[in-house]
């Protein structure tokens, strides 16, 4: 639970990680879910059940992110990231894709900034108060 008032089930929370809409800090084999984590958890549920999104939709809308300005990086940095010219998949997931398990995207702006790049702050509001009916 997240809030104590609906369940978000641990297969629930695997989906998302696995869709690359979720990037939780991990020691050996355990998750742990930082206070942001928790929050973006309740803006994905809300974007899926109220909004109507499906996860690939909310996958390809974080993609449209553009990390490379967020972060400032240099012409030569852009060139060779990978989400500059993969627009499926989010700048997080695409580490996850290529197994690069040293970066720390659980920290990285782009991914803590991500409920703000596609949300109002009305829908946000929403978002953190989210509770699904079911």
């Amino acid at each position: 639970m997240l809030d104590g008032s609906r369940p978000v089930y641990p297969r629930t929370l695997r989906l998302y990680e696995e869709g690359g809409l979720l990037r939780p800090a991990r020691k050996n084999r355990r998750r742990f879910y930082s206070a942001h984590d928790l929050e973006w958890i309740n803006c994905v549920r809300y974007l899926i059940h109220e909004k109507g999104l499906n996860q690939e939709g909310l996958r390809r809308l974080l993609a449209l992110i553009p990390c490379w300005e967020i972060k400032g990086c240099s012409e030569a940095a852009q060139q060779d990231c990978a989400a500059r010219w993969d627009r499926c998949s989010p700048c997080w997931d695409l580490a996850r894709q290529a197994g690069d398990e040293t970066r720390r995207c659980f920290e990285c702006e782009v991914y803590l900034l991500a409920g703000q790049q596609v949300l109002s702050e009305a829908e946000m509001q929403d978002a953190l108060n989210y509770v699904p009916i079911s």
